[in-house]
């Protein structure tokens, strides 16, 4: 099972396994990773599970989707690297993943 590793605002680090085709908003809730929200449950209808994927892994996760992008205009403090964890599908390639969640979502 692929791991991917979670980083909250003071740095502390949890790492977690996750299961193939799930998302990463779903892992963080399957493991009640703290700084994940999830309110519309993975709809891509808010920002509140909203995640800084590490550049090494920008590459692997993708580009956000025109919808995803619209969604991440109501986040907190978005950044080029910002993406919605409910739209990044957990694969073997992104065993070893490493996100960081914002000070707060929106």
């Amino acid at each position: 099972m692929p791991k991917i590793t979670y980083i909250d605002t003071t740095d502390t680090a949890r790492t977690v396994e996750a299961e193939i085709g799930a998302t990463v908003m779903e892992t963080a809730i399957r493991n009640s990773v703290p700084g994940i929200e999830a309110e519309c449950g993975g709809a891509c209808a808010c920002a509140t599970c909203h995640v800084y994927v590490d550049e090494a892994w920008q590459a692997k996760t993708g580009e956000a989707s025109p919808m995803e992008q619209d969604m991440l205009d109501f986040g907190y403090d978005v950044r080029p690297n910002s993406r919605l964890s409910c739209q990044i599908k957990v694969t073997e390639d992104l065993d070893g993943l490493v996100v960081r969640t914002p000070e707060r979502q929106a």
